[in-house]
């Protein structure tokens, strides 16, 4: 039977619940009420050491606490909220030890950073003896370093205005050879290209209310995404960075009247604006005219005066319905370059036009060396293209005598991969007849002076995606027409 034990306000006595009710001294309460024998006079004295307890004790109390229900010796004793009260102080004694050691060390480390002034003593022999004799000159070192280091720019602390250069815009980023297509579909239009090196983008524009809308389709277009506000103004504001006026000149130093492009890494680099006209072109023309004068009288456009190529950090180039007689209507100037039917271009290996300044000794190629190797030697995957014989038909654009498009009115020579070249679904290979078609292209632009572009390229599965560009680069392809940046940026996929 379960016994109830009390203990008065003196603590002088024990009482226990008779079976009749009534409460007697420990001493009386009968061995049969009990039900089990009489306390001894240990198991009370053990009950008096309990409550003398000091914080010695808490940590195994405590752990029988967590552990679950005390054992039958002590139940009667303890009132749960003891417990929970005793461990609540000790945990909370733990975490103010545990914060005092924190901000001791955070004190220590303050005083050791502002007893630091110098890494290095000025000069001399002495200073120099100072140092090595002193030991713990060399931990203050390494720890200004990092301080330094972690603090360089940040404000009010050393080199804070030695953190931007004027020209940095672009810094550490450097320029591959690839194009971004449909870039107006990026999260940041033009920026995203530009981080990932893209030396070209592309922007279709369409005509209405006399403002020169960007998007893939009229269901896209907005008021706020112009040619203006995407492309041509952050271009400016761009360049005027790059070109800040120079309070450091040198005398007769040619270098002063070059003007540098988008990157930093290689000021020389040009950036492609590729325009796409989706509407009319005459009517949309004079209109694009209009707002590339800004960057035509900086100084920015890439033009053509008549008899050269005047070099410039932007090349506008128009395809789509750009209309080739108006871009050729004046032949002694001109900053819009034309969108080359590349299709139109094939020519046989030995073909009477192709002369000394064949694709192969064209430095505009991107991986000349691996194009000359693959070309030199057997190729590991490619049958060598044969010549066009009747067994083997390719029936290439004749070549027009006059030559229409040349580096005078022109700039890309593009075609769609699909059409020009045909759909290799899902096999990595291409055929003698297809290889013979991309070469022959291939060495009819370089031959006029013009950079190669294919798109519409496969995109899925991905290896085949890689396999075509693999391809198109070995061959002397200038730009691959891309879509995913970070992929290109990589350069895994070659």
């Amino acid at each position: 039977m379960a016994s109830n034990w009390t203990q008065d306000e003196s603590g002088a006595s024990l009482l226990g619940n008779t079976p009749n009710g009534g409460n007697q001294p420990i001493s009386r309460v009968s061995e049969e009420a009990l039900g089990s024998e009489s306390l001894s006079d240990d198991r009370i004295n053990s009950h008096s050491r309990q409550r003398r307890r000091g914080w010695r004790d808490y940590v195994p109390f405590l752990n029988d606490g967590i552990q679950g229900s005390r054992d039958g010796r002590d139940a009667g004793f303890t009132h749960e909220k003891t417990v929970t009260s005793r461990r609540r102080r000790f945990f909370r004694t733990c975490f103010k030890i545990i914060l005092g050691v924190l901000a001791a060390m955070w004190v220590n480390t303050n005083i050791q950073r502002q007893q630091v002034h110098q890494l290095i003593p000025s000069s001399g022999i002495l200073s120099t003896l100072s140092f090595l004799v002193s030991p713990t000159q060399l931990l203050r070192t390494k720890e200004d370093l990092s301080q330094i280091l972690s603090t360089w720019n940040q404000p009010n602390h050393a080199g804070s205005f030695l953190s931007h250069w004027p020209t940095d815009f672009s810094r550490d980023i450097l320029p591959i050879p690839c194009h971004s297509h449909n870039d107006y579909w990026r999260r940041v239009p033009l920026y995203d290209a530009i981080s990932s090196g893209c030396i070209s983008v592309e922007a279709d524009i369409w005509l209405f209310d006399n403002e020169l809308y960007v998007g893939h389709d009229t269901s896209s277009l907005t008021r706020n995404r112009t040619l203006r506000g995407l492309y041509l103004d952050p271009i400016m504001n761009i360049l005027e960075k790059q070109n800040p006026s120079k309070e450091f000149t040198v005398p007769n130093d040619d270098d002063d009247d070059i003007v540098n492009g988008i990157f930093d890494t290689d000021p020389s680099q040009p950036l492609i604006l590729l325009i796409d006209f989706k509407t009319d072109g005459p009517k949309t023309w004079p209109f694009l005219i209009e707002q590339l004068n800004p960057l035509l009288q900086r100084g920015y456009l890439t033009t053509f005066n008549g008899t050269d190529i005047i070099p410039g950090p932007i090349i506008i180039v128009g395809t789509g319905n750009t209309p080739f007689n108006l871009l050729t209507a004046n032949n002694n100037t001109r900053h819009i370059f034309f969108d080359a039917p590349l299709d139109q271009m094939w020519e046989a290996e030995n073909s009477n036009n192709n002369d000394s300044s064949s694709d192969e000794s064209t430095p505009s190629s991107i991986h000349s060396t691996n194009q000359k190797r693959h070309r030199d030697g057997p190729s590991e995957f490619l049958p060598d293209p044969p010549s066009p014989t009747p067994s083997n038909p390719t029936p290439p654009t004749p070549i027009p005598t006059n030559e229409t498009y040349t580096s005078q009115n022109s700039y890309y020579a593009s075609v769609s991969f699909k059409k020009a070249i045909g759909s290799l679904w899902w096999r990595k290979q291409l055929s003698v007849s297809q290889m013979n078609l991309i070469r022959g292209q291939i060495r009819g632009a370089h031959r006029r002076g013009l950079k190669v572009r294919y798109w519409d390229l496969p995109s899925w599965p991905i290896g085949l995606r890689n396999f075509v560009w693999g391809v198109l680069v070995r061959e002397g392809v200038d730009l691959l027409n891309v879509d995913d940046l970070k992929v290109v940026k990589g350069g895994g996929w070659f």
